[in-house]
């Protein structure tokens, strides 16, 4: 198996003798190659093997860098935060504040916090982009949000996302969608994003989450129901090819799941909305559904079908891991989910 980045490669195989034969091979065929050995690091993240068999990613030089820009190198540290954002006042665009004025550029630690969500921090995903919305103008509220998630890093500057695969586990998408979670009734009828909804989502694999995602809908949703199918759709759009390689893989002979001799690939989507579970497997238009586009059912040939590998299945509200996606969340709540997804 290898992965490429632009120069940076991984090599993964069964024996060291083959992966020094793909390498010979790779040199033969006229291409340059630095040999690392073992994986410590890749593309800024570290690879910490445990003696479990579990690997922990972590960024802390990264880390580094966002509270050394925020807070200054020769300043003292602050005390942490024990959750990434405030949820007494959600951000909005706060037309009547002060701009900005700080030490540090706005834009450049908005991207290195969206990379450090992306790579190995899902905790910090609906801050980011929250944070991320308004990086054009930014006022004094977005300034104190950042100091907020940066003190937040400072206390969890070690902690990172925890791989330790199940074979017993298959694929498992949970979805969940907040509805007009951004509405503010001072900039209603000014500002369109106040009736945007957000969704979330996380994809696992034996066990393991392989791709999350925090994204407002650029749809506007006129139910509960219909933010719960557009971050369903959305999700599904991501979990199909990815089901579909898995399956391909095990028809090749890979070791895809390594308990099964015959694996059978199955997908189990766990969604918490009933209405938005019932249009996922029962399609069929009602009044009250009827405007929700059809470009939002491309998953019903997936899902519909006698083969299909998705099944459709309720979820408490209190379990569904994807909410740490789509709002702030209480110290409890996000301690939970964040267990979850990273591990810790």
């Amino acid at each position: 198996m290898y992965i490429l980045y632009t120069d940076d490669s991984i090599l993964a195989g069964p024996t060291e003798d083959e992966l020094n034969q793909c390498i010979a091979d790779m040199e033969k065929a006229g291409l340059i190659l630095t040999v690392e050995g073992d994986i410590a690091d890749f593309l800024g993240v570290n690879v910490t093997k445990h003696d479990d068999g579990s690997f922990e990613l972590t960024q802390p030089r990264l880390i580094d860098s966002i509270i050394e820009e925020v807070f200054g190198k020769d300043q003292a540290t602050p005390s942490p935060k024990a959750v990434p954002m405030a949820s007494s006042k959600l951000l909005s665009k706060h037309p009547e504040s002060e701009v900005l004025q700080s030490r540090y550029q706005v834009r450049r630690i908005v991207g290195k916090l969206n990379f450090l969500a992306n790579s190995s921090r899902a905790d910090l995903a609906y801050a980011t982009h929250q944070i991320a919305r308004f990086v054009s103008c930014p006022k004094v509220e977005h300034g104190k949000a950042i100091e907020w998630l940066v003190r937040y890093l400072i206390g969890t500057r070690q902690k990172g996302y925890m791989i330790l695969p199940d074979a017993s586990k298959g694929v498992e998408l949970h979805a969940d969608a907040d509805f007009a979670g951004n509405w503010d009734p001072s900039l209603a009828g000014e500002d369109i994003d106040t009736a945007r909804s957000r969704h979330g989502y996380v994809l696992f694999f034996a066990g393991v989450p392989i791709f999350w995602k925090s994204q407002l809908q650029t749809e506007i949703a006129l139910s509960s129901t219909e933010a719960e199918v557009i971050g369903l759709s959305a999700a599904l759009r991501t979990a199909i090819p990815i089901v579909n390689m898995i399956a391909e893989m095990a028809e090749l002979g890979f070791p895809v799941l390594a308990k099964q001799r015959e694996p059978t690939i199955h997908c189990r989507v766990f969604e918490d909305n009933s209405g938005a579970l019932q249009i996922a497997t029962v399609p069929k238009m009602r009044p009250r559904t009827k405007h929700i586009n059809n470009k939002y059912f491309h998953f019903l040939e997936y899902t519909t079908r006698d083969d299909s590998p998705f099944s459709f299945h309720k979820v408490g509200t209190e379990e569904q891991t994807a909410d740490v996606l789509t709002k702030p969340l209480s110290l409890p709540s996000l301690e939970k989910h964040r267990r979850s997804i990273l591990g810790w």
